[in-house]
């Protein structure tokens, strides 16, 4: 005799499965390392520090 089975947890199991998948698509897609988000975050502080210092005074 075969095992019974819960189709609403099959449903959710199934739901979960694909959303995860989405979202590990996602992730390679947009995503961006937490060392290339420091660089990024350095590069434009930098650029901001040049450029007030080429400000002149007014």
């Amino acid at each position: 005799m075969s095992n019974t089975v819960n189709l609403n947890r099959y449903r959710k199991d199934k739901a979960r499965a694909e959303k995860r998948a989405k979202g590990d698509e996602n992730a390679v897609k947009f995503g961006r390392s937490k060392g290339r988000k420091a660089q990024e975050r350095a590069e434009a502080d930098k650029a901001r520090r040049d450029l007030d210092g080429h400000k002149g005074e007014s």
